[in-house]
């Protein structure tokens, strides 16, 4: 029974780890922390209402991800993403999702195909009602299915390393005037290009898309940096 209690207790701290360091992950990529800015434990401890041993935790993970940095009589100093960051992961992301869509289109299954073509019809119809939480549900999945239709797991591996800064960056990015729409053509274009087994087109569409949403996100991050700025 002891050691079952145990077990829990641990589950609970881990799951405390992981909200916080999400939560302080986000704070540094939405640029409310910024590069030079002191990440003090006992502070977030009263922020968080929470001991400073997983704020202590979170911040050493944050430090394994390059987010900050522990400097000896400083604590940990956040090194931020810049936008040179972004541009390079949106760079290397146009290349491996561009390839994961050739892939795609040539060894997709009839079942993955036909969940692509509801995925797409789901966002058409999330798109319409304006649903972002839903709509950015779908938008993911539809990622997802080509990931998996690539049948390779080096890729989807690769993939996960920008998981987070992916996740991120499409909820904002969707969340912009106009870019849901024009994000759901870019998808019927890349479903049609798979169906027709086409992998240079898909490759070609994919890329595109990648690109077309890199400009956005950074447009809104570049917006975001220079209030957060005025706040200061």
């Amino acid at each position: 029974m002891a050691k079952f209690e145990k077990s829990e207790q641990e589950n609970n701290l881990a799951s405390l780890r992981g909200r916080i360091f999400n939560q302080l992950q986000n704070d540094i990529i939405d640029g409310k922390y910024q590069e030079g800015d002191s990440l003090i434990e006992t502070k977030l401890s009263e922020e968080m209402g929470v001991s400073r041993t997983p704020i202590r935790e979170a911040i050493r993970q944050l430090e394994l991800e390059g987010l900050v940095e522990s400097i000896p009589n400083k604590g940990a100093i956040v090194k931020g993403i810049s936008i040179q960051d972004i541009e390079d992961i949106y760079t290397i992301r146009m290349m491996i999702e561009g390839l994961a869509a050739r892939w795609a289109a040539e060894k997709i299954t009839e079942e993955e195909l036909a969940e692509l073509k509801e995925v797409v019809d789901l966002e058409e119809f999330y798109t319409n009602k304006n649903d972002a939480n839903h709509l950015h549900k779908f938008d993911s999945q539809f990622h997802d299915i080509i990931f998996r239709a690539s049948k390779s797991k080096t890729l989807m591996h690769t993939l996960s390393t920008f998981h987070h800064y992916v996740q991120k960056a499409r909820t904002a990015s969707l969340a912009s005037p106009g870019r849901a729409q024009k994000a759901l053509e870019e998808h019927r274009a890349i479903l049609q290009a798979i169906i027709e087994r086409n992998a240079e087109k898909a490759e070609k569409l994919t890329t595109e898309h990648v690109k077309n949403a890199s400009k956005n996100f950074i447009s809104l991050v570049k917006n975001k940096g220079e209030y957060y700025e005025r706040q200061d």
